[in-house]
């Protein structure tokens, strides 16, 4: 394999690799790993989706990532067939992220037509507003809230959510009051989010949005959540059924330089019709 070179050269400028829906298998997969296991190689992100790789290429490769240092916080391997005791890649981070349920919600953040769970650890958008207490960190308008603590370092979360939402994450200071753009998460500098819906995903900065590919079977509505805060970027993924032998897909990557701690962020379309389905967000434990 001609990129095993250029994966070990000394001065490998390498970052990004993506060799989906190739014919690799298991035989290009170990060749592919003699570079990943240099010293040399600084690679990033790969995405090795679609390439028939079995559990036998597996094992060559996390063997291969884990006797380095590795350089590599993306890891695509959606696709494949690794058995039952395949690769999970978070299992190749020499320092994995923290799997966590953020705390709880912060009800004093809650726009009044949102309704907390009793655990606050599940929203529901509502057409009724709820006798809540003014407070100065609410969102008058919008129709979102934030969780209790900030995230630094990091992080993988998960959320089931139904109807149409955004998931984000923002900065403290995100406005609470009015009703222009610079108070929805995504819609200014302050919050990353993906919007989600049925028909589809988009991913929202600076009121910017990004058109995600669709995917073939979205038979799921759960999302996984993985923040490296000091690398600068959060990461969304779509996590399908639990008997789908597909552990996640890659949907949006946002690169940046984070200056604050983050708080989880959740968001509802403020022209949803209520009178059917609502929508709604829960945290979920992940195993």
């Amino acid at each position: 394999m001609h990129l095993v070179p250029v994966l070990t050269a000394e001065n490998s400028c390498l970052t990004e690799l993506d060799l989906s829906d190739n014919d690799l298998r298991d035989e290009g997969v170990n060749l592919l790993s003699q570079g990943l296991s240099s010293p040399k190689c600084r690679l990033e992100v790969l995405s090795l989706s679609g390439c028939l790789v079995t559990e036998k290429g597996c094992a060559s490769l996390a063997s291969a990532l884990t006797s380095n240092p590795s350089y590599l916080r993306e890891l695509d391997l959606s696709f494949n067939h690794p058995g039952e005791s395949g690769l999970d890649e978070r299992s190749l981070w020499k320092t994995p992220p923290e799997s966590i349920t953020p705390k709880i919600l912060d009800p004093n953040t809650a726009n009044r037509n949102l309704v907390l769970s009793p655990d606050n650890k599940r929203v529901e958008a509502v057409k009724e507003e709820q006798p809540d207490p003014d407070h100065p960190e609410r969102f008058d308008t919008w129709k979102q809230v934030l969780c209790t603590d900030g995230l630094t370092g990091r992080c993988y979360y998960e959320v089931h959510w139904k109807g149409t939402v955004r998931i984000g994450l923002s900065y403290k200071g995100i406005r609470r009051e009015g009703e222009d753009d610079e108070c929805c998460v995504g819609g200014n500098d302050q919050s990353w989010a993906l919007s989600c819906s049925p028909q589809g995903f988009t991913a929202w900065h600076n009121n910017t949005p990004t058109e995600i590919k669709p995917l073939e079977k979205t038979n799921s509505n759960r999302l996984g959540v993985y923040l490296d805060w000091s690398a600068g970027t959060v990461s969304f993924y779509f996590l399908p059924s639990i008997v789908s032998s597909i552990k996640k897909i890659h949907l949006h990557t946002f690169e940046t330089t984070f200056t604050e701690p983050l708080y989880v962020a959740f968001g509802f379309e403020q022209t949803q019709e209520l009178e059917d389905e609502s929508s709604a967000v829960s945290l979920i434990q992940v195993e």
